[in-house]
């Protein structure tokens, strides 16, 4: 374990350091988890939810909802990397708060900017919590596996007839995006029902992944060469699915692919194998730039946005897991990660400053290549990404991913966010709406914004 008084003690031995890079040996242990602390203090320093007056979860601007689910996903296997516990009591408090008390990860006051892959970010990071045995909260707080599987019976809920299926990227009619259908929102879905059916053994959401799966195939969202396209608008007048954006995020290929290795784990099937592998060769062909993995998209022309800048780490982050879990894939991933780990800490050198909080020569850059310059694009993006990079070289160390059988703790509750109802059964039987409930949905709609806007301007008085 170690404390923080030992972290805040290592930070400021970082301050005179200057702009040397943060050093790392590969294959010492004890360098990988230093460079890693060094790197995992500074993503920290960005994290306000834990001071007094603040709200638990939350990053200040200019960060979503979204992006604190997945930085406390990367904290909780730093945990597991490092067995550093110094952030867990942060860890703990962000996630039981923004579950809420009925583990729906529906927080009210992000109900305008919340929608399937926002939920989807948080809802993954219980579900790690629950394999890889963080310490579970309070018995009397919802539970990581709950949580996970509060989130799967709520997509469940939400899957939708127009365009033959598939969940919409918002939850909510009133925010952008209600009209279109993108391969996160569903990747999110497909990455929890495979890990479920891994974890608990339950082939109702084994059925659900292979149905998610079939639906983006059958619109063109997945490509021959298992290319994992953007999304797709949806033409609400006549059930149709609309124009597709054939943007290709490592994120996309990153959850599908994490997702593809639990199935392969539980059924052991060759189609599950057949469809990792392709995803796999998609990834080689596509995000990797000499040997070092990028983001091919935005990266080359240096316009990644703060969401599309946290999107490789993610990528990273699967390529463990799927090793863990599949382990023919070791000799593919670790030379990527351990160049990636490489090139990160060489262009971890920027200083402190308005856009970073942390300790000057530990903020890191966001492009990798060329290997050594720091390209002063730091943020919670790029600190995240350093961190996944380094603390995952040491995936082979790590123990194996639990279950409910085979060393896991956390509790589950398969009737959770489903009004009690545990959606084991017919998986087909999907009602679409009628028109007088789309009326009465509208209208709770604007009764709700109504609230929210009136809400708002009792605060401004």
């Amino acid at each position: 374990m170690r404390s923080p008084l030992v972290a805040a003690a290592a930070a400021v031995c970082l301050l005179g350091q200057g702009a040397n890079a943060i050093a790392l040996t590969l294959g010492d242990t004890n360098s990988v988890k230093s460079a890693a602390g060094s790197i995992a203090f500074g993503l920290m320093k960005y994290y306000t939810g834990n001071n007094t007056g603040d709200t638990p979860g939350n990053l200040p601007p200019p960060y979503y909802w979204w992006e604190a689910g997945a930085m406390f996903g990367t904290m909780i296997d730093y945990w597991r990397m490092t067995k550093d516990s110094s952030y867990n009591p942060a860890i703990m408090q962000a996630m039981v708060h923004q579950a809420g008390p009925a583990g729906n990860l529906l927080p009210a006051n992000q109900s305008l900017t919340e929608g399937n892959d926002d939920q989807g970010f948080w809802a993954m990071a219980a579900m790690s919590a629950a394999e890889v045995v963080f310490p579970n909260p309070p018995s009397d707080q919802p539970q990581w596996l709950a949580i996970a599987q509060s989130a799967f019976n709520q997509y469940v809920s939400r899957w939708d007839p127009e365009c033959g299926g598939g969940l919409r990227w918002q939850i909510f009619q009133w925010n952008k995006g209600y009209d279109y259908k993108n391969s996160i929102a569903n990747g999110c879905f497909f990455n929890i029902a495979a890990r479920l059916a891994r974890y608990t053994g339950n082939q109702t959401y084994a059925d659900w992944a292979n149905k998610i799966w079939a639906w983006e195939q059958s619109v063109g969202l997945i490509g021959k060469q298992y290319q994992l396209y953007d999304g797709l608008s949806i033409f609400e007048n006549n059930n149709t699915c609309g124009d597709m954006d054939q943007t290709l995020w490592s994120y996309n290929a990153g959850v599908y692919m994490h997702g593809a290795a639990a199935m392969y784990n539980f059924t052991k099937s060759a189609k599950w194998k057949t469809t990792l592998d392709g995803i796999i060769s998609n990834v080689q062909a596509t995000f990797v730039n000499s040997g070092v993995i990028f983001e091919q998209f935005c990266e080359p022309r240096g316009f990644c946005s703060v969401d599309q800048s946290t999107f490789k780490g993610y990528l990273i982050r699967s390529m463990a897991y799927t090793m863990k879990m599949v382990s023919y894939t070791i000799p593919t991933f670790m030379p990527l990660i351990n160049n990636a780990a490489t090139a990160a800490a060489s262009i971890c050198t920027g200083p402190a400053s308005a856009t970073f909080p942390g300790i000057t020569g530990t903020a890191c850059g966001f492009a990798w290549l060329p290997k050594g310059t720091y390209d002063g694009k730091n943020g919670v993006g790029s600190q995240m990404n350093a961190l996944d990079a380094v603390m995952f070289t040491l995936i082979q160390q790590s123990p194996d991913l639990a279950t409910e059988k085979n060393g896991g703790t956390s509790k589950g509750d398969p009737g959770a966010g489903a009004g009690g109802y545990d959606p084991a059964g017919d998986i087909d039987k999907q009602t679409k709406p009628t028109t007088g409930g789309k009326v009465g949905a509208a209208i709770l709609t604007l009764l709700l914004l109504c609230s929210v806007l009136v809400g708002s301007a009792v605060l401004l008085l």
